[in-house]
């Protein structure tokens, strides 16, 4: 198997996103997750550009790795200065980093409205920077900036930046689609030659921008001309549409086309790193982002469902596990009754197919008045609860009343009152509850907690962790129906979602918060331990 070495640029290129930032010590964080990932080359940023780089290069100098190298980024010599006297140049040559990736042009339109320098004068300033930096004993890795532009204006300039880098002594010269405008066949007629026209001990790299939507295919198209080097940011990372995904890359190259990346174990982290940095940049993952999304193995369609029922691959293109995603079969009133046997399996439920098929009727009936159970798990178990029987309510409700008053100072209040007879049976004992919140939902939510605090300390275990809410027929302006759905995380790990519907707001959010506090407690050795509390309780 052909190997591919792959080059993060996340820490540098991928910050360059809008709403990106990192500490220095968040940053270390993902240079160990790249390195346990089976990635090569680290590249960390400029080394003196700015405060949180100097501390960032501080702490990777005093750092070890199992496998990646990291790389400092840096530019050809200024045009007024030798490389030599170029003090950014000279930051590259002392810093721990075995590797220096320096960038430089290649494109006539930059050398005439950027650098305002003559193309003789360019090559000039690829050789003597990376020369100098060869000197200094590391490995240059050469980045020709807007290669594929420079190519399609001047076939032969272009290649000639690239034999300056390569005679100066870089290892690897990098073609980038800089705008990520290139085509797949423009990237693979560029790239072919440029491997027939450098040396066979030197190697070629790739580096694509998505603005087209095309960075991994044209980074594909890449290595099947002769690309030996895939450079990317994790979950495509990065300015204006973001780079080339690595991690969509990865897989492809791997699985797809037979490539040596990384093991076989790193490649089953893919999906639980890509969503370490998404949490770690605090950013919504993309549930339909290829491989690691929480839809990319998820079916709907009733054919579909029975069909992987039937042989996973008959709607699989792989086998998620290989890159540590796992199969989801979604309900909507799109479902058979296939999918809500599948469901009630996963769940540990006994369902006959005469209730299944209730179920399935009541689910599509309940879409069709806005519930939406594909990202309401714990709703639809406890549909499948109630329809067998195996369900136990955390007490009966009398009512509730939320409060929102207006007060000086442009203060609003939001008080809550909730009156509920728990636990349900003969015994039951009536509790009245008031609580304040910073809004309907967490009053609610404050004064239900509270009132169940005594018989259910397990509630406190469950969290909140988000809120959504949805218009569903917005032509009725204020009388429109509303869905809630909320996101719940229990002490465990475990994360479910829960749904309500209403033209009243608050009441669909109770709707939502009551199926959440139930769904979080359904869970078997919940149940006994709340058994074994109210046994020998005295109300």
């Amino acid at each position: 198997m052909t190997r591919i070495e792959l080059y993060d640029t996340t820490l540098r290129d991928g910050m360059q996103g809008e709403g990106m930032s990192l500490s220095a010590h968040e940053k270390l964080r993902v240079a160990h997750t790249l390195d346990e990932l089976g990635i090569d080359v680290i590249e960390a940023g400029f080394p003196s550009s700015n405060p949180k780089e100097l501390e960032l290069f501080g702490l990777l100098s005093a750092e070890r790795f199992d496998h990646a190298q990291v790389a400092a980024f840096g530019m050809t010599h200024r045009k007024d200065l030798s490389a030599a006297e170029d003090p950014a140049l000279a930051v590259l040559a002392d810093c721990f980093a075995p590797i220096a990736t320096i960038v430089g042009k290649t494109w006539s339109l930059h050398l005439e409205k950027v650098v305002k320098v003559s193309p003789a004068e360019n090559l000039a300033m690829i050789a003597d920077s990376v020369a100098f930096l060869v000197s200094a004993g590391k490995r240059v890795i050469y980045d020709a900036e807007h290669f594929f532009d420079g190519f399609c204006a001047d076939r032969e300039y272009a290649l000639a930046c690239l034999m300056a880098a390569a005679r100066a002594g870089a290892d690897t010269v990098v073609c980038c689609d800089t705008n990520g405008g290139s085509l797949p066949e423009q990237i693979a007629e560029a790239i072919a030659a440029v491997r027939a026209t450098l040396p066979p001990a030197v190697a070629v790299g790739i580096h694509c921008h998505d603005d087209a939507g095309l960075g991994v295919a044209n980074t594909l198209a890449a290595v099947t001309a002769g690309a030996r080097q895939v450079q990317g940011t994790q979950n495509g990372y990065g300015e204006r549409c973001g780079n080339a995904n690595l991690t969509t890359a990865v897989a492809n190259l791997q699985l797809k086309l037979g490539y040596a990346c990384v093991r076989p174990d790193q490649l089953a982290q893919l999906t639980a790193a890509s969503g370490f940095l998404n949490e770690l940049l605090n950013l919504a993952p993309n549930p339909d982002q290829p491989y690691v999304g929480r839809n990319a193995f998820a079916h709907k369609g009733g054919m579909h469902v029975a069909g992987i029922a039937a042989d996973p691959a008959t709607f699989e293109h792989i086998d998620p596990v290989l890159v540590g995603n796992s199969r989801d079969v979604l309900v909507s009133e799109l479902s058979g009754r296939g999918t809500i046997l599948a469901h009630a399996e996963r769940a540990g439920i006994s369902l006959e197919d005469n209730v299944a098929a209730r179920v399935l009727e009541d689910v599509k009936e309940r879409e069709h008045r806005g519930y939406h159970y594909e990202a309401a798990d714990g709703s639809l178990e406890l549909l499948l609860r109630k329809a067998t029987g195996d369900y136990e309510p955390l007490f009966v409700l009398e009512s509730w009343r939320v409060i929102v008053e207006k007060r000086a100072e442009d203060r609003v209040a939001t008080e809550a009152t909730v009156k509920l007879w728990a636990p349900p049976g003969p015994d039951a004992v009536r509790y009245v509850q008031t609580a304040e919140g910073n809004g309907p939902v967490n009053a609610l939510d404050a004064a239900l907690r509270g009132a169940l605090a005594a018989i259910y300390p397990d509630l406190a275990g469950i969290e909140l962790a988000n809120f959504k809410v949805r218009i569903l027929d917005g032509n009725k302006g204020t009388e429109a129906v509303t869905r809630v759905l909320l996101d719940s995380t229990g002490e465990d790990g475990r994360e479910w979602g829960a749904v309500g519907v209403s033209a009243n707001v608050i009441e669909a959010s109770w709707e939502a918060l009551l199926d959440s506090l139930e769904y979080g407690m359904q869970t078997a050795s919940t149940h006994a331990a709340r058994g074994a509390r109210l046994a020998g309780r005295e109300p």
